[in-house]
């Protein structure tokens, strides 16, 4: 049995007075039975997690269906272990106090030594070692024992027989690796320190159980187990101690409430969601869920039909282009399998795209097609035959029997449910078709294609980003550089040249602004820093050195210039009153710096146009960026291949989304009930109503907020058609002394349908 922090972990019981018809939950793996399904998926997750051991072979970080399997592999290695050899091994073993790797290498060791009927290892012949085979145990002596060996060729074939002395044989590798050895330690004994047979196991093999003379002092008994007295002297002290404490704590009294509490707030913070849905509680910091609103089931057809509905209009217009059948709604599809007339154009139409597509393909279908020497062109008067030849070619007696009432023209009065089973059959049997599944890969590496082009895209646009980065790191080292240059920092003298010939770098070049704010310089802006005579350098020395008339500054407007080139905002503790330039030459820098715009804000010369710039820059690039994304998504949409739900919430419920009809549709667990959310509102309750502490919900949750702009556009859509289609309505029956024709009505506009894509 597996074991649980390497203790063995006890079953669940059977539920008392169980009845032999009673519904039950069982784990495959350990047959355990529950009668509570929370009961059985807490046991079931408890299994499912990394924690258990492999008892024989010491694994850990394994779930109980993989140590259980890890088990079962070390036991039949461990089970091919010599007879001959056991009795020696296993006495070995018995209270043995040797660490379970020193105790495994010494049964090798004297394993090694002895031989047995069927080892396989190398002799010596002549000058040579080849391999060979034990078949025979000969014993000259007390110790001395000859070996009859079978000689082996490359596929272990035996070649010739010889006699050999035990000096002769060669062992190149031990007979028993180390890890087989410790698994037969393990799955051989019942403790460790000191090391115990199993009692049957040591009786079969004559293996004595009495304790031997040099432990008898030195071990013990309790409760069945051999205890060491170096635990017990451990024990004895720690009990010592626990005493003296309760002592010390006879006159403090804990209350257990508390306690209790606290251990409740552990467990709750040792939780780490998402887990389970069934196994979140309600917790005091868990948000204001809304009531989940009920789905709408006002069905036209019966409730065990609008799955296959579901599934015939999603693949028939998916692959439209493939059939050549050209796109119709849900709603119209609905009200034709309903409609009881036989040749309704969008059914007839539906039909003879699958019947086209399956006599291409050289099936069964297509055969009896050709014996029957059926027109070529499916129209509206023959399309029931080919709907006749179909039914025999599937043969299922349900369907059989309204093969009469179709070959009569009575198509229309033909069951809903069989009609849409006739369309699922078709449609299964499309999909097995050779053109059919040539098109799914064709599909698949375009859109395996799509996928390496988005990724392409990534990682460009990552190297991009890093490149900028490094670029804005470089500019702002240098402007730090510059901005200590200008502070008044002391400079490095030994590379001065360009200074010197009046140059400089354009970049390591900015201009200090009275707001505090860098930018940067042009060329033309640019004045030689050696050009300023040595009387107007003292000058502004002197005067950036005295102090102001009321000693004090702004504290918004004084900054510190750090080495890397970014500003920090100073205390009052560390600002030194600095001398602002005079007042004319403040002017004179506003004037030449600042000059007024349209909107009668000032903005700097060269920095507007600039931040104007970057800023189209960045809107162009989301721009790009959505439009990529945008287009990648409608070419993956292009290229269908299966239909998936968004996701189920705690009880297993699925949600389907279909972008050509914008509701979202609820199938419950067990597939037998359907329902559909039609409005923005439900949406939001839905969405407010799912726990992300919950696997499903949550994983749903993410699914709704990606699709969310997209679902309320298609219900929104899905709405303003509606209330047109009732304002229609209502004036066709406000309309007495001219009756209109049954095609205006726009319940009837599947009666309008027209195959654009049909293959002539």
């Amino acid at each position: 049995m597996p074991l649980l922090r390497r203790k063995p972990f006890a079953l669940a019981e059977p539920p008392e007075e169980l009845k032999p018809d009673e519904l039950v939950y069982q784990i495959r793996f350990t047959k355990e039975i529950f009668r509570d399904y929370p009961d059985y998926l807490k046991r079931l997750n408890q299994y499912r997690q990394r924690v258990w051991m492999c008892k024989v072979t010491g694994k850990t970080g394994l779930t109980y269906e993989e140590a259980i399997v890890s088990e079962q592999h070390a036991t039949e290695k461990v089970q091919q272990f010599p007879k001959e050899l056991m009795t020696t091994a296993l006495g070995i073993i018995q209270y043995s106090t040797l660490p379970l790797k020193d105790l495994a290498d010494s049964i090798g060791e004297k394993l090694q030594k002895r031989l047995f009927v069927g080892a396989e290892l190398h002799g010596k012949k002549g000058d040579e070692v080849h391999p060979c085979r034990i078949l025979k145990v000969i014993q000259k002596g007390v110790d001395t024992f000859c070996y009859e060996v079978a000689w082996l060729d490359k596929n272990k074939n035996i070649s010739e027989q010889a006699e050999l002395c035990a000096e002769d044989l060669v062992h190149k590798k031990p007979l028993f690796s180390r890890n087989i050895l410790k698994s037969f330690i393990r799955e051989s004994t019942c403790q460790n320190a000191p090391w115990v047979l199993h009692d049957e196991l040591a009786k079969s093999y004559g293996i004595s159980t009495d304790i031997p003379e040099e432990l008898r002092g030195r071990v013990f008994y309790r409760d069945g187990l051999l205890i060491c007295s170096k635990k017990r002297k451990n024990e004895e002290s720690l009990e010592d101690t626990d005493n003296s404490k309760r002592k010390k704590l006879d006159g403090a009294q804990v209350d257990d409430s508390c306690q209790e509490k606290e251990n409740a707030q552990q467990k709750n913070e040792a939780i780490k969601y998402p887990i389970d849905d069934l196994l979140v509680k309600p917790g005091p910091d868990d948000p204001v869920f809304t009531d989940r609103p009920s789905p709408s089931k006002d069905f036209n057809i019966p409730m065990s039909c609008v799955g296959d509905l579901l599934m015939v209009w999603d693949l028939l217009n998916s692959f439209g282009r493939l059939l050549h059948l050209w796109p119709y709604s849900l709603e119209d599809f609905e009200n034709a399998i309903c409609h009881k007339d036989s040749n309704v154009v969008l059914l007839v139409e539906s039909h003879a795209a699958l019947f086209r597509f399956l006599i291409k393909d050289d099936d069964e279908y297509s055969s009896a097609v050709k014996n029957r020497k059926l027109k070529s062109k499916i129209t509206m008067n023959n399309w029931t035959e080919y709907l006749c030849y179909f039914l025999e070619v599937i043969n299922i007696p349900e369907l059989r029997h309204h093969e009469a009432t179709i070959k009569r023209g009575h198509y229309g009065l033909v069951d809903v449910s069989a009609k849409l089973e006739i369309l699922s059959k078709l449609v299964n049997q499309a999909l097995e078709t050779a053109i059919f599944r040539e098109k799914l890969d064709e599909i698949i590496e375009q859109r395996q294609a799509l996928g390496a082009s988005r990724r392409e895209e990534a990682l460009e646009k990552g190297r991009r980003r890093r490149e900028e980065k490094e670029r804005l790191k470089a500019e702002s080292r240098s402007n730090g550089f510059v901005d200590g240059l200008l502070s008044g920092a002391k400079v490095p003298t030994n590379d001065n040249h360009g200074i010197q010939n009046g140059d400089m770098d354009e970049k390591s070049l900015i201009e200090v602004e009275p707001t505090g704010q860098n930018r940067q310089l042009d060329r033309s802006e640019i004045k030689p820093l050696n050009s300023v005579s040595k009387k107007t350098h003292k000058k502004l020395n002197s005067e950036l050195k005295e102090p102001t008339k009321n000693g004090d500054m702004d504290e918004k407007s004084l900054v510190e210039v750090a080495p890397t080139g970014q500003n920090r905002q100073l205390d009052r503790s560390e600002i030194k009153p600095l001398n602002s330039v005079s007042k004319k030459t403040h002017k004179r820098l506003n004037s030449e710096l600042k000059e007024p715009t349209k909107n009668g804000k000032e903005l700097s010369r060269k920095e507007s146009p600039k931040q104007s710039k970057a800023d189209k820059e960045d809107l162009s690039e989301k721009n790009s960026e959505e439009q990529r994304k945008e287009y990648f998504e409608k070419e993956m949409e292009k290229r269908f291949v299966r239909r998936s739900p968004l996701g189920k919430d705690r009880d297993y419920n699925r949600y389907w989304w279909f972008r050509r009809d914008g509701r979202i549709f609820v199938e419950s667990s067990d597939s037998k009930e359907w329902g559909y959310y039609s409005s923005k509102e439900e949406l939001d309750a839905l969405m407010s109503s799912l726990n992300c502490k919950g696997e499903r919900e949550r994983a749903l949750q993410k699914q709704l907020q990606k699709y969310y702009t997209k679902i309320c556009s298609e219900l929104q859509k899905r709405s303003k058609d509606l209330m047109h289609r009732i304002i229609d309505e209502s004036v066709l029956r406000r309309s007495t002394r001219v009756r209109a024709p049954p095609r205006q009505n726009p319940a009837n506009a599947f009666l309008r349908y027209i195959n654009k894509w049909k293959e002539e």
